[in-house]
């Protein structure tokens, strides 16, 4: 199997959630702390691909920082608000579970089993 990575924030019950699923079922995860250590554009854009969604669809609108660096500006390039997310990592939603080539939102926390040998086997 596959090394399994979590992009974790313990401040999101959500990611807690999550992380705690997957120990439930013998799962011990790298842990990537993402906000203190976040991504490179070149790496979310990875993360992006695993996950076949779009930058767009992983962005905490909620966030304050979404507002106050005018992410919702339509004029805004990918590499720019790219940029920005790396640097804001705050914006991106969490927790992301890797497994290879292929990622999952843990919204809800169910979701790993996407992933995981169990699902894919039944």
């Amino acid at each position: 199997m596959d090394k399994i990575i979590i992009y974790h924030n313990p401040r999101c019950s959500k990611s807690r959630a999550t992380l705690a699923l997957l120990e439930e079922n013998d799962i011990n995860p790298e842990i990537i702390y993402y906000l203190e250590n976040p991504p490179r554009p070149h790496e979310l854009t990875a993360l992006l691909k695993k996950l076949d969604m779009s930058l767009n669809e992983i962005l905490r609108k909620s966030e304050a920082e979404y507002e106050d660096l005018g992410l919702g500006d339509s004029n805004l390039s990918e590499e720019i608000v790219l940029d920005l997310v790396c640097k804001h990592p705050i914006l991106i939603q969490r927790p992301i579970v890797v497994r290879g080539e292929r990622a999952v939102l843990g919204r809800p926390p169910e979701n790993i089993f996407k992933l995981t040998e169990k699902q894919a086997n039944e």
